[in-house]
């Protein structure tokens, strides 16, 4: 307590999440990940998540608490509390989906594999991908590689580079919204 106005000073974390709310701060965003993203995994995993939907969980917690920095208020709730509540929803919805059953498969009429102009739709649309993922940077594109087309997890990624978990979900992320942007341009030309 400070004796002199009478207020506590908030935990790191909170000072940390007001960064994120109020200048948008990628390092004060890197410590809550760092911080937060081993307890909501544990958390997640204690609740019934497998270890790859736990850290789906956090991945979702995560870009969500970046997006929604703007409605956290310290005077309604600690941040650790606002943060829980996001992952316990998500962990909700995980868990509803679950439940749901899968649709049967619709069998339509067969179509032809060897339609030429679904062959060269798909080849023009590989192209387009190939030469975004050329024109991402290199970090950001050898993340992307690994994930989607190495088809290793986070922590594979982490295993193999030596890189932090956070730095990995950040490349991953800013990649991924590049990727987006660049093939949505793609689609205009």
């Amino acid at each position: 307590m400070d004796d002199t106005s009478g207020t506590e000073k908030p935990c790191p974390q909170t000072e940390w999440m007001i960064a994120v709310r109020d200048r948008r701060d990628r390092t004060a965003f890197a410590r809550l990940f760092d911080h937060y993203g081993p307890r909501l995994k544990a958390v997640a995993m204690r609740g019934g998540a497998s270890a790859a939907e736990a850290e789906d969980i956090v991945q979702d917690v995560m870009l969500t608490i970046w997006h929604k920095a703007h409605h956290f208020d310290p005077g309604r709730a600690q941040v650790s509390a606002w943060i829980y509540r996001i992952a316990r929803n998500r962990q909700i919805d995980l868990f509803r989906r679950r439940a749901r059953p899968e649709p049967e498969e619709i069998v339509g009429e067969e179509r032809n594999a060897d339609d030429a102009a679904e062959a060269v739709a798909l080849d023009q649309e590989a192209a387009r991908l190939r030469a975004a993922l050329a024109r991402l940077n290199l970090d950001q594109r050898h993340m992307i590689e690994k994930a989607y087309l190495g088809e290793m997890t986070h922590v594979e990624i982490q295993e193999e580079t030596g890189l932090p978990l956070g730095t990995i979900k950040s490349r991953l992320r800013l990649g991924l919204q590049r990727l987006r942007h660049e093939l949505k341009e793609l689609r205009k030309a």
